[in-house]
This record gives C-alpha cells, structure tokens and sequence, in this order.
C-alpha cells in the first residue's frame, strides 16, 4: 500500500511540474479584393471547383494549416475595407473534396456540410473568435456570404 501511495504522490508532482498540452489559436485573415471582382471576371473557385486561384478575387489566410487535435481558437480579422465577411468550419473527408453548394443561392448548404460553429457577419476590420475542439482530420474554412465561396473565399486545415 506503502508503494501505491509514493507512486500515486510521483504521478501527481510529475503532472505538476509538466506543462500542459497548450491549446491552439490560428490566426485568420479575410480578404477581398474590390477591383477584380468588380471586373466581371469568373467566380468558379469555390473548394473543387477548379478555378485558378491566383485570380481569386477574396482569400482567406492562415498562419498554420496543420494544427494539434483538440481545442482550437481561430482569431479572425475581416481585412477588408468596404466587404462584411465571416468564417464557417466545417469537416470534410480530405483537402480536394467539394462542399454542398446551393447554386440559386450562391452559398455552401451549411446544414449539409456539417457546419461545427462560425464567427458570423464581421464588418470590415473587426475582428471575431470560435473555439471549438477538433478530432484529427481535415476542415474547409470557408465564408458564406453569397458569392464569397465562388471567389476563392475557402481554405482547407488539417488537425492530427
């Protein structure tokens, strides 16, 4: 019993002076630029639709794209300077899989994607924050505004 107890009172100490696992906060930036999607151009880059990303006329930008599994904060700044954007996570089987798009509505079928939490409607730059615990796998962060996700508004991270 003797023995049960120092090595009970050594688990504890250790867990004491071990730091903790910290969670992780990702930095997000969203992004537009107003002159190239004035211009008439083609929106057809939503997430597997197979546009050409360098003429995405909105982004958004991460500073990590892989994470660790657990909880994550994703601090969201709308870098834009005249556009309302959000950002909505959302789990998927891989990083070149298409979302459920609703065509007439120009925006993802948020019910249908699995949507795991947003920060809603940010007016230009204002800044926001979701919380939320990820399982290893991937996610598409993607803004829903209409037209948004066809401009290249999406981005893909990876949890392990």
């Amino acid at each position: 019993m003797k023995y049960a107890s120092l090595c009970v009172a050594s688990l504890l100490a250790l867990a004491e002076g071990s730091p903790a696992l910290a969670d992780t906060t990702v930095k997000v930036t969203l992004w537009d630029k107003p002159a190239i999607m004035n211009s008439g151009m083609k929106m057809n880059m939503g997430m597997g639709m197979h546009g050409k990303m360098n003429m995405a006329g909105m982004g958004i930008d991460l500073d990590m794209t892989t994470v660790r599994a657990g909880k994550v904060t994703f601090d969201v700044l709308n870098a834009s300077k005249d556009t309302i954007h959000e950002m909505i996570v959302s789990p998927i089987r891989g990083p070149d899989v298409s979302l459920p798009y609703v065509a007439n509505e120009g925006r993802v079928d948020e019910d249908a994607s699995g949507d795991l939490g947003e920060v809603s409607e940010l007016d230009p730059g204002r800044a926001g924050s979701l919380s939320i615990e990820l399982k290893p796998g991937y996610y598409a962060l993607f803004c829903n505004v209409p037209g948004h996700f066809t401009a290249g508004m999406w981005t893909t991270i990876k949890a392990e």
